[in-house]
């Protein structure tokens, strides 16, 4: 059996391959052309960040079985091209938390002490001891912006040197937050309160430019800003203003909204930012951690059966697996749209399987509905694995209902989310037994196919209200794919759903916002479902 590892990997990990019988064939750095001749008998594939595992690379591999990411990172794997090839992917998301919480630590106290700056100064042949006083941090107050994997750990090297920590995420359950020793706020409290914010969420349509102008009003004169999670989170052309002011006395960045970051990057030329080239999980221990565990995970997928970490799909009996594989696709789909439309705190999770659907073994399905759920929420990566360890560690409270009654459809899966006194339900089926599609958003009726991006639109039911949105998307050239309309009762509220072929740029969104009679407006990245 051949494994094709493609991008450096640590020689522990290989030796892992080597050991349990495997022909393993170490070529990096591969062309297109040499990449697609390699793969074509090969049984597994691991790589790192460098190899672009797409499309046409898994339709030249006619054996590959499973590819493995030796890291958290999928972007470089076409994820849904594999699942329909029925391959699997796997990657070893927790292989990365302690090096980069380090490595946020360590630029935290890399700007409250100007080290690279003094480093750099006294190299230059200087001796500056006054122009480099420094802040402490005992007593001072860090603020993280969601409170995962490496926000916890995070944590937990701040109250060593004696920092208070106080967090911002509205999926931790209270219990934890108070055995952690961290103190939940809401995020306007913690801008006003931290001498340091460092995020770590994943980016999405809502934590894009989480940090801001307006935000970083709001904020102490002399905060500090760090930034190991994501770039763009942090809206880098208002940092920067806010730099030039002393507004924010320093900010570290070790990702950027552009990367490699260009050598023009206005924020490169300030004394007060520093920056790493995105190594935040680079360091020896890291990389051997996540060679040795890509390895053993695929010698037990191949040995054993067991896919431990994969991303696409449940340890379930490959005879099983071609029966539920559509049900794992819309599950995944209906908790990855119910994620973006949720506003506040999850609280209790309500899984409903109707009609022929219950009769099957819901757990895995059930897993694929946290997994979308729980992925746009968390910086972490989510998978078929930890995804109920997850939901259970932030208080979620999971429960499934059996109905042998589907209505009018074969089978029907309904996912309700309550958090405080809201509550979200959304429901979805399969047409001819494959194709996903959502058929319930609240009290709405639709039939929306569940994929790339979505624009979801509540307004008054008035005249005009549609002509005007689409008016709106093509002046700025917006191409619609398919649009689906709802309402409660002539005159009350209605929906409207865009499926639109790229993601909504912020101000077309706004102005869609200001219009006159619409109520809300909430768009969806669907493009990275199962």
């Amino acid at each position: 059996m051949k494994i094709l590892v493609s991008d450096s990997l640590s020689k522990q990990g290989v030796e892992v391959l080597e050991k349990a019988g495997f022909t393993v064939v170490v070529k990096t750095k591969l062309p297109k052309e040499e990449l697609l001749k390699e793969i074509k008998d090969a049984d597994g594939l691991i790589v790192r960040s460098g190899t672009k595992v797409t499309a046409e690379v898994i339709a030249a591999a006619s054996q590959l079985k499973v590819v493995g990411r030796a890291g958290s990172g999928l972007d470089n794997v076409d994820t849904p091209a594999a699942t329909r090839r029925g391959i699997v992917v796997m990657n070893t998301p927790g292989g990365n938390t302690v090096t980069t919480a380090e490595h946020t630590m360590a630029m935290i106290f890399s700007m409250s002490r100007r080290i690279p700056q003094a480093t750099a100064s006294t190299k230059g042949g200087k001796w500056e001891k006054e122009k480099f006083m420094g802040v402490e941090l005992y007593n001072k107050v860090l603020g993280i912006v969601g409170v995962g994997q490496i926000g916890g750990y995070l944590t937990k090297l701040a109250q060593g040197v004696g920092m208070q920590v106080m967090a911002y995420d509205p999926y931790l359950a209270p219990e934890r937050a108070e055995k952690m020793g961290v103190t939940i706020v809401e995020l306007d409290e913690l801008f006003r309160r931290a001498d340091v914010i460092s995020v770590h969420t994943p980016l999405t349509p809502e934590t894009k430019a989480l940090i801001n102008a307006q935000a970083i009003a709001k904020m102490k004169t002399g905060v500090m800003i760090a930034n190991c999670a994501r770039g763009g989170i942090v809206h880098e052309g208002d940092l920067c203003e806010a730099l030039k002011s002393k507004k924010v006395a320093a900010a570290a960045f070790d990702v950027f909204e552009d990367e490699p970051v260009k050598p023009d990057n206005p924020l490169l030329a300030l004394d007060n930012f520093i920056c790493s080239p995105h190594i935040g999980a680079s360091t020896t221990e890291a990389q051997e951690n996540v060679a040795i565990g890509i390895a053993e995970q695929i010698v037990e997928y191949f040995t054993k059966g067991i896919a431990r970490g994969a991303v696409n799909i449940p340890s379930v009996s490959p005879e099983l697996l071609p029966k539920l594989q559509p049900y794992l696709s819309l599950g995944e789909r209906v908790g990855l749209l119910q994620a973006q439309l949720l506003e506040g705190g999850l609280e209790r999770l309500t899984v409903e399987y109707s009609g022929e659907v219950a009769g099957l073994n819901v757990a895995p399905l059930t897993i694929a509905v946290l997994k979308g759920l729980l992925t746009p929420i968390l910086e972490d990566p989510v998978n078929y694995v930890n995804a109920p360890v997850v939901a259970k560690e932030r208080g979620i409270e999971v429960k499934e209902v059996k109905i042998s009654d589907a209505g009018d459809f074969a089978s029907v899966i309904r996912v309700r989310v309550e958090g405080g006194k809201k509550s979200h339900q959304v429901a979805g089926t399969l047409y001819h037994r494959k194709d996903p599609r959502i058929i319930e958003i609240d009290q709405f009726k639709v039939e929306v196919v569940p994929d790339n991006h979505l624009l979801l639109i509540q307004n008054e039911d008035r005249p005009g209200v549609i002509g005007t949105v689409g008016h709106i998307l093509g002046d700025h050239n917006i191409n619609i794919a398919r649009m689906q309309c709802s309402r409660e009762e002539r005159g009350g509220k209605a929906l409207q759903i865009f499926g639109l072929d790229a993601p909504l740029p912020k101000s077309v969104l706004d102005q869609i916002t200001n219009s006159k009679h619409i109520l809300s407006v909430k768009v969806a990245d669907l493009s990275k479902g199962l």
